[in-house]
């Protein structure tokens, strides 16, 4: 998958999950439990949205490896 299409589909994924969020003013660097404030249920959330919507599964080991939106980003992208 191509970084533009991972950029889409995690920003329509945290729109869905955290509808509170301006997705269009997302930065690249904002953590996602820190400065989103998505708790450990919205994390999931995300987490299985991205999973239905991509086909990308992210297993509990690597939630360590996705703790930015650039983080979630690559991984989508590079697993797509």
């Amino acid at each position: 998958m191509i970084e533009n299409d991972a950029r889409a589909a995690v920003s329509a994924a945290i729109a869905q999950v955290a509808p509170d969020i301006v997705t269009e003013d997302l930065d690249d660097k904002a953590r996602l439990r820190q400065d989103l404030e998505l708790d450990s249920l919205d994390f999931l959330a995300l987490i299985e949205t991205l999973a239905q919507t991509t086909g990308v599964d992210t297993p509990e080991s690597d939630y360590g490896q996705v703790t930015t939106v650039a983080d979630l980003i690559n991984y989508v992208a590079a697993r797509g």
